[in-house]
């Protein structure tokens, strides 16, 4: 009866009966909140360096091309880790994984808070920046195993988007900085890092694929949820050190690269980032050069145009996906490519709008439809990629949307500059998106109905994975 007990109160751990295909949420809402959590803190001890900037450089005094080459210094070494990591989480305990990973970033918060230096400060900051892409892959196909296909819109939106509230950590930074010295913002991050580290050390992992078979079956009644090798055995709990078995990297990689959807809505929110990432790195800027705004005020407008357009577009896309879903082909990516498509489209006419008042409240708009694409599109990546592979499918998709934040404020800076405006070099980069949302809207749901079958057929032909 205490074993019993133990197993139930378990930290994302499943019922004792078992699931069935009618359970929405059958390891609970706890792995939810724990990723959801993981992703924030990343966000936040990212974001922390923009907010302490001024004071770092005013007691060190490098130049703003030094400053400006920490995050491309750090994209690049995302971008290196980023396939290797999903190979690792297709093969070993993901929450240990992640656990690991976010102590990693507590101790690099904690390293640039003490560093004695400008070098081993930016050192600090790469590492970070590498270690943040670590845990995608991870996070992805956990979400997928955690909850079936018809809460993947909703879990998914909402621990994406977390990847939009690094302006948290830029108040934070500034507001404890100002208040208690650069050092001290820093260190104070660690705690909550190293907090969140201990819950995902305690999550359960889930056995990968299970809901696929359960969904495949269809049967209304619980089924019994696999236990680890070890622990069947009465041994330990899987350990981040226990291999799973699967092919080698370039075999598994050509496997990935052979689903038409995860190729497609990849390339999609590749561009989309791009034009995502440039246009809103420089608003602010724009706001101050059309507008006449201070920096602070543009900052301020900009940040707040970015978080409730993302929350309520994210929100939308939670309740439609579903529904939509249920009634087209490949209706996940017709929400997605259709707000990708109309959102940008709109983007293009409101920069031009002469009140600041209606470029704000248009500007929402235009972010909100885009964002339904954020549930949707990564939700359907879950459900096309085979579940012994989908850390890979994530680090593919993460490595994209890596290479579209490096190049997208680079690209509107270039353009800015060839153009002699910056608006120009803005509206410019707006035709990626357009792109991408017509890619995923006429290419890619035509893919997604075949691979998502394909999944569940070899769910269905398969023993209860271990």
């Amino acid at each position: 009866m205490a074993q019993v007990i133990q197993e139930r109160r378990g930290l994302g751990a499943a019922r004792n009966a078992g699931i069935s295909a009618e359970d929405r949420a059958p390891f609970g809402w706890a792995p939810f909140v724990v990723l959801f959590l993981v992703g924030l803190v990343d966000r936040v001890e990212h974001s922390l360096l923009s907010g302490v900037l001024p004071l770092i450089q005013a007691e060190w005094g490098f130049s703003d091309t030094l400053a400006g080459s920490i995050p491309t210094a750090g994209a690049i070494a995302a971008a290196l880790v980023v396939m290797p990591a999903g190979y690792l989480a297709d093969r070993y305990n993901r929450t240990r994984i992640i656990a690991v990973v976010v102590f990693v970033w507590a101790l690099a918060t904690m390293g640039s808070g003490l560093a004695a230096g400008f070098a081993m400060f930016y050192m600090m900051r790469v590492v970070l920046a590498a270690a943040e892409n670590i845990d995608n892959p991870a996070s992805g196909s956990l979400l997928a195993d955690y909850y079936p296909q018809v809460n993947r819109p909703k879990v998914f939106g909402w621990v994406r988007i977390t990847s939009y509230l690094g302006g948290l950590g830029t108040i934070l930074g500034g507001v404890l900085g100002q208040a208690l010295g650069w050092r001290t913002a820093f260190m104070i991050m660690v705690v909550p890092g190293i907090l969140v580290a201990v819950l995902a050390w305690f999550l359960k992992e889930p056995p990968r694929g299970f809901l696929d078979r359960v969904a495949a079956v269809g049967s209304k009644e619980p089924t019994p949820v696999p236990k680890p090798a070890a622990a069947a055995k009465g041994g330990a709990v899987e350990g981040i050190a226990k291999r799973m078995p699967g092919p080698h990297f370039k075999t598994q990689l050509k496997d990935v690269l052979r689903v038409p959807t995860l190729v497609l809505v990849g390339f999609s929110i590749g561009l989309l980032t791009i034009g995502v990432a440039g246009v809103f790195f420089w608003l602010p800027s724009l706001i101050v050069r059309r507008f006449g705004e201070d920096a602070g005020t543009a900052a301020t407008i900009s940040g707040l145009i970015t978080l409730v357009g993302v929350i309520a577009g994210t929100a939308i896309g939670s309740y439609f996906a579903p529904r939509v879903h249920s009634r087209f082909k490949g209706g996940m990516l017709v929400l997605a490519g259709a707000g990708i498509t109309v959102g940008a489209s709109l983007l293009f006419v409101v920069l031009r709008m002469p009140s600041l008042l209606a470029y704000g409240v248009l500007l929402v708009i235009s972010v909100a439809i885009m964002s339904i694409s954020i549930p949707t599109a990564t939700a359907a990546l879950a459900d096309t990629v085979p579940a012994d592979s989908r850390g890979l499918g994530f680090a593919l998709l993460q490595f994209l949307l890596t290479g579209g934040t490096a190049l997208g404020p680079l690209t509107v800076g270039v353009l800015s500059d060839l153009t002699g405006s910056l608006l120009t070099g803005i509206s410019l980069t707006v035709s990626p998106l357009v792109i991408g949302g017509l890619f995923t809207l006429v290419l890619g749901r035509r893919f997604y109905d075949r691979d998502a079958a394909r999944v569940l057929e070899a769910a269905r032909g398969e023993t209860p994975p271990t």
